[in-house]
């Protein structure tokens, strides 16, 4: 009797290590809808879904549908593609801003991306605060972030790609707001990318570190602007030695002559590191341009077409 009640318990134990493990098993691609008729109703919900520092890759697919929900992808993740079903009807928004109980510039995010190596593809990331202060979309902090066909939308401070040294590359974007609304320290391209002003202000704010060659890198883009719109600065340095370069972009009606500002500060002229080549459009004069930013010589303007140069000797990550 004992030794059938012992092997009872063993063969219990080993149908409950079987479960447990089957459980632990996890997917390489999940379904986000609202509707319910996917794996999670939510984004943060699928953060769950996904092993932290896993070496292959995993798919969300995010079903079209408004996501009103303030997202973090955690530093743990990582290999992961986020897929939307439709750039235009796949929303994730938010509407939090600055003025809101002291909260600040950098707690207003809509999506924050703490993780690596991660893409992001047919999505709207949307901060739709009323116009009462800072108020973020996107907020980066990991590295090799990739976005495609991605729509970020917003009024001051749409985009912040907060952290020095980190690699960013948006393709075929469309970017809005008022106010600085690409801002930070990160190292970033932006090729065939919209990049549409609502308000006279300034469109960039880097803050490149010195020791950083490549701040912001705008190739082949479009700069638009709203109705009325009339003088708009192409950046101004949030920080001494900012680098932001415009290569080939079309550039509006709307970009003043003067094209650079200097943060009401003359320091800032001696270390920005602002400049423009071979851009078109009736915003691209130069004979207008302040002194203290360039034209980029044939030779400088092609070290950007390297994507080793733009990203740190980066051979592991080439998002072109």
């Amino acid at each position: 009797m004992g030794k059938r009640l012992f092997v009872m318990a063993a063969v219990l134990l080993m149908c409950s290590a079987a479960a447990l493990h089957s459980a632990t098993q996890w997917k390489d691609t999940l379904v986000v809808a609202r509707d319910g008729t996917g794996d999670y109703r939510t984004l943060t919900e699928a953060m769950e879904g996904i092993r932290a520092f896993m070496d292959y890759k995993v798919t969300v697919l995010i079903k079209n549908g408004l996501y009103k929900e303030k997202v973090v992808v955690p530093s743990w993740l990582q290999n992961v593609d986020f897929v939307g079903e439709d750039a235009e009807k796949t929303i994730i928004t938010y509407d939090d801003h600055a003025n809101i109980n002291k909260m600040g510039t950098f707690r207003t995010y809509t999506l924050k991306v703490e993780g690596n190596n991660l893409t992001f593809r047919n999505l709207t990331i949307e901060n739709n605060a009323a116009q009462l202060g800072q108020a973020v979309a996107l907020h980066t902090e990991g590295d090799r972030l990739l976005f495609v066909n991605c729509r970020l939308l917003g009024n001051q401070d749409t985009v912040y790609t907060g952290v020095a040294s980190t690699r960013l590359c948006f393709l075929n974007c469309y970017i809005e707001g008022t106010t600085d609304f690409i801002f930070g320290p990160s190292t970033a391209l932006f090729q065939d990318c919209i990049i549409h002003s609502k308000r006279n202000s300034y469109i960039t704010a880097a803050s490149t570190p010195q020791d950083v060659a490549v701040g912001y890198v705008f190739c082949n883009c479009r700069l638009t602007a709203a109705p009325g719109v009339n003088k708009v600065y192409l950046g101004r340095p949030w920080r001494p030695y900012a680098a932001t370069v415009f290569i080939r972009c079309q550039l509006g009606k709307h970009i003043c002559p003067a094209g650079w500002d200097n943060w009401r500060n003359e320091a800032n002229e001696r270390t920005a590191r602002y400049a423009e080549y071979k851009c078109t459009g009736e915003g691209a004069a130069t004979d207008g341009r302040v002194k203290w930013a360039r034209q980029l010589t044939d030779e400088e303007a092609a070290r950007y077409d390297d994507t080793e140069y733009l990203f740190g000797l980066c051979k592991q990550w080439n998002p072109l």
